[in-house]
Order: C-alpha cells, then structure tokens, then sequence
C-alpha cells in the first residue's frame, strides 16, 4: 500500500474536511471560476492573514521612529485613484441592474446566465471584491505615518471582514440581492476618498473639510439602509436567492452599525459634552487676562 493510502486511511476526518471543502468550491458560479483570486480562498485569507500580522508589526517598527514617512503625495494619487474607481463601481452596478436596470428593491435573484447584462453586473461584484483588497492598503498609510490613533478595531475589523466575506459573495452570488450594500457602500466612497485626497493634498484645503462628521452618518445611515433591504428577504416565500448570504449580510451589517454608532457617540457627541465642560471650567477659572484656561488645548 503506498503511503498516501496510508495517510488516506488514517485521516478519515482530513477526507471528509477536504470532500466538504470541494463540494463547497463546486457549488460556486461557473462564470467565475476562471477569474483571478475565484478558483479557491486561500489566496484572500492569506492576503487578509498577512494585513493583519503586517499591521500589529508595522506598528512596533514604527513606534520605534520619532516620526512617520512624508507620502502626501503617494496619498493623494491613492485616493484619487480610490475616486475614480468608486465611480466606476457606482456607474457598473447602476447600468447593470440597480438604476438603469432590471433590478428591484424586493426580492432579486441572481441571473446565472451568460447575458451581457448578468456578465457585467458579476463583473462589477469582482472588481468591487478586488477593491476591497486594495483598499487594505488605508491601514498601511497609517501605520506608515504613525497615525496610531486612526487604526481602531473599527478600522482593521472592517477592512478584514469586507475583503474576506466578498470573496465568498462573488464566488457564489455575484449579482442579485447583495449587490445593494456594494452600489451604496461605492458611493459612500466616492466621498471618502474625495475627503482623503483633499486632507492629504495639505492644509490649505482643510477649511473646506467641515463634512467629514457626515461621512459617520452616512456610513451609519448605509447600514440601517442594509438592514432594511435585508430583513424582507426572509418574509420572502420563493425568492430565489441563498437564505444563508441574507443571515450573514444582515449579521455584519448589524455589527459594524454598532462599532460605528459607538465610533460616532466618541468622536462627535461625547468629545463635544467634554469639550463644553471644559470650556465651562475654563470660563470660571478665568485668571482676568482676557484669556480662558485650556485655551491652549482648544487651538492646539
């Protein structure tokens, strides 16, 4: 008996692991077997496993510098380019279904078949997966800088989840009812990345910024949009689509609507009431110069 009989035999549980896990890859669709990063997740989980230990490491090398790299100009060419992509996403998924499409809000299958219209909203689906892989590289620019503050579990746990779960979406489901939360979340990012580009272009575009406090909201308002549109697809009695890609939708959305309400409540509402009272503790502590205690930590 040869040794991988051997090894077959005894590894009963290692076959059944293996048979489930290319029973898994068969059910995907065949239009996109062929595409790149589509025949198998072990590359997206290496790449997302390599984005998680580069960061906790980026961030001990760095700690170690006085000071982070100057790459405002990397920055802005980077978030630019994040522009244009986001707008080709939101103009994909409007053409080829959403908007200027067949597409409903109610119940929306995927169409297996090898129409254009079906090809380019799948196609839409990988690009918008493959933009989730690049847009790993936001944490890199941090760390890069030694903007410490800004790589939150928010931050690193949406980058993570996103480029991850979306491997799965378009291997399985690229187009029909998901594609939703990637028309909204593309033009969420169209004016992300408009914000980033400008921030990074320098200072003399900061007065122009005031709507940063917006883009929350808008993240915030994306996912109860997500949620919405989601909890009717099990209200649905024969809609065609996978109940189980609804459960997981409908489970991140809800995650990353409380990472986010609690990131908003921090930064916005809570920073204000201590600002305030600060304020409030300057003015009566007013030394008679004209001039507030803590004046200092307001402009600084």
């Amino acid at each position: 008996m040869s040794g991988e009989s051997a090894i077959e035999d005894g590894s009963p549980l290692l076959d059944q692991v293996k048979l489930t896990y290319n029973r898994m890859l068969s059910q995907g669709d065949p239009r996109v077997s062929d595409w790149a990063m589509m025949a198998s997740p072990m590359p997206t989980f290496g790449i997302v496993g390599f984005y998680l230990f580069a960061v906790w490491y980026g961030k001990k090398v760095m700690a170690q510098r006085s000071s982070g790299f100057e790459i405002r100009n990397i920055m802005v060419f980077y978030n630019s380019c994040m522009v244009l992509l986001s707008l080709w996403l939101v103009y994909e998924f409007s053409v080829a279904g959403w908007i200027f499409g067949s597409y409903t809000l109610g119940c929306q299958p995927v169409d297996p078949s090898m129409h254009p219209q079906a090809l380019r909203m799948a196609r839409a689906c990988w690009v918008f997966y493959i933009s989730k892989l690049i847009e790993l590289a936001d944490t890199f620019f941090f760390v890069l800088r030694r903007k410490f503050q800004l790589i939150t579990f928010l931050h690193v746990f949406h980058h993570a989840v996103m480029a991850a779960s979306w491997w799965f979406g378009v291997k399985f489901v690229p187009g029909g009812f998901s594609t939703f939360h990637a028309l909204i979340n593309s033009f969420i990012h169209v004016w992300m990345y408009t914000y980033y580009a400008l921030a990074a272009a320098g200072p003399q575009f900061y007065p122009y910024l005031w709507w940063k406090r917006y883009m929350t909201t808008a993240q915030i308002l994306q996912f109860v949009l997500v949620i919405a549109h989601t909890t009717q697809l099990f209200f649905f009695k024969d809609c065609d689509y996978p109940i189980l890609f609804g459960w997981w939708i409908l489970s991140y959305a809800f995650i990353f609507l409380i990472l986010f309400s609690h990131f908003y409540y921090q930064t916005y509402i809570k920073a204000h009431k201590m600002a305030v009272a600060k304020s409030t503790d300057g003015e009566k502590a007013d030394t008679g110069d004209g001039k507030e205690n803590g004046t200092k930590d307001k402009t600084d």
